[in-house]
């Protein structure tokens, strides 16, 4: 007859700190991942809340995504272009054109992707109204990079328009010698003054992203418990 070996929970102190660390890295970084799509799922509601507002009333307020119908007229000439925008697998711009309402309002306008050339010396035809006409689409902040890196390019007043890596208010409003408002209007999809990619999103990962990759963060803490437990059962006589 063979002899049942019993085996003993002695996991070694080496093994249970490195589990420890682990886990806890694991868990805070679930953690972390949850408040992130608690804060985008409120994002997302406030999107889809939205109604219509003044402009001037939803600037004073700071009512984000407020949908906003107002009459004016686009700087013609003047456009920023902020590159590195992806749609559809391809790289592109977004085109920023200074919109002037009736008001007296000047604030930037988000009126969607733009192929640039294969070059990027020439700057692409911009077609935009110079007459009197009705603005609709969503207020929004102004595009923030996930990482800046270097000082923002330097824009000039008599070269237009000018390509951009990131958006700096200040710099544009100077560039353009008139006050302008930081925040940006995104032009509806159903305005006939825009580009491609109009199907604007309140933010970049969804809630639901943040929440698949809080289980993963949380699967992995239970992954170094299950572990150590697993591995704390010893022979005994072995203390290897």
């Amino acid at each position: 007859m063979t002899s049942k070996v019993s085996r003993s929970f002695r996991p070694s102190i080496a093994g249970s700190v490195a589990m420890l660390l682990l886990a806890s890295l694991f868990a805070s970084l679930g953690a972390w991942q949850t408040k992130r799509a608690a804060e985008k799922l409120e994002m997302e509601q406030l999107h889809r809340t939205a109604t219509i507002a003044d402009l001037q009333t939803a600037l004073d307020t700071g009512q984000r995504f407020a949908l906003i119908d107002i009459g004016g007229h686009y700087d013609p000439e003047r456009h920023i272009l902020l590159d590195n925008q992806i749609w559809k697998g391809r790289a592109g711009v977004h085109v920023f054109t200074p919109f002037y309402t009736n008001d007296g309002i000047a604030i930037l306008v988000n009126r969607g992707w733009l192929a640039l050339p294969a070059d990027r010396q020439a700057m692409p035809g911009i077609p935009t109204p110079q007459h009197q006409t009705v603005l609709r689409g969503r207020l929004n902040i102004l595009p923030v990079p996930g990482r800046a890196i270097g000082q923002a390019d330097k824009l000039e007043k008599d070269k237009w328009p000018q390509l951009v890596t990131y958006l700096n208010r200040a710099d544009i409003a100077e560039s353009l010698d008139t006050p302008l408002e930081d925040w940006v209007i995104q032009l509806s999809a159903t305005e006939a003054n825009g580009f491609n990619g109009r199907d604007w999103k309140p933010v970049y990962l969804s809630s639901e992203r943040h929440r698949g990759y809080a289980f993963q963060w949380f699967a992995l803490t239970a992954a170094c418990f299950v572990l150590w437990v697993f591995s704390g059962f010893r022979i005994p006589g072995n203390n290897k």
